[in-house]
């Protein structure tokens, strides 16, 4: 349990420091939601700066697939059902995030050393809308997998209950998030409003996940445990 929870703990921080760094310090400062003009000459003029990013996301993505194993290992034991649905869930998040960067990757390679066009605005402008929608399906099944892996915490006599409510209430800000922006045509008119609901609880729970894991997962044994194991 505690090599699952030191390996589960690892690859929550890296995700969270290889997220920030491709979404916010790289996409995000690339893309001009207003002009795709602008866009498509940023991921010209800084490609390099755009490859690193998507690098970033690849990290996001094995480190995913890597819980995916190790979370079904500590839980498992309160539920071995619920467990491979937890895991499923989080599987589909992973694939649909994949197919995602396929869509960028293919954005990085027809802007390498590329000339600004219409016809290149438009594609790029094409693929980084299916980049968001199929991780934003990828993120509807994350939710789904964050609340079922919330529910086994609070059942579980070894994960804190706080902890599973705290990620069963990121998971509801996921799954209103990611159906909103899937089923409502003005989404973008209470964007801001959604963006809160997913990333206060979602760094709150995932964030304190992720502390108790790397305590857990290299908290040293105490004597009577260690009397216990012999």
């Amino acid at each position: 349990m505690k090599q699952l929870a030191r390996i589960s703990g690892i690859a929550y921080l890296i995700i969270f420091l290889a997220g920030f760094y491709a979404n916010f310090a790289v996409l995000e400062s690339l893309i001009d939601k207003n002009s795709s003009a602008i866009t498509a000459t940023n991921f010209i003029n800084n490609h390099i700066q755009l490859g690193n990013g998507l690098l970033g996301f690849v990290v996001m993505l094995f480190f995913d697939a890597l819980l995916v194993w190790s979370l079904f290992g500590l839980t498992k034991s309160t539920s071995k059902r619920l467990s491979y649905l937890a895991s499923f869930f989080r599987l589909l998040h992973a694939l649909f995030f994949g197919a995602a960067l396929f869509k960028l990757w293919a954005a990085y390679q027809i802007t390498f050393n590329a000339t600004i066009s219409t016809n290149l605005q438009n594609q790029v402008s094409e693929l980084l809308l299916d980049f968001d929608t199929l991780w934003t399906v990828g993120l509807l099944f994350f939710g789904i997998h964050l609340l079922v892996l919330g529910y086994l915490a609070i059942k579980s006599i070894t994960f804190p209950k706080a902890i599973g409510m705290l990620l069963m209430l990121a998971a509801i800000g996921y799954i209103m998030d990611s159906t909103a922006k899937l089923m409502m045509p003005n989404y973008i008119d209470y964007k801001d409003v959604f963006e809160m609901v997913v990333i206060i609880p979602s760094v709150i729970g995932e964030f304190s996940f992720t502390v108790w894991l790397l305590i857990m997962g290299f908290k040293k044994q105490s004597q009577q445990e260690i009397v216990k194991i012999v």
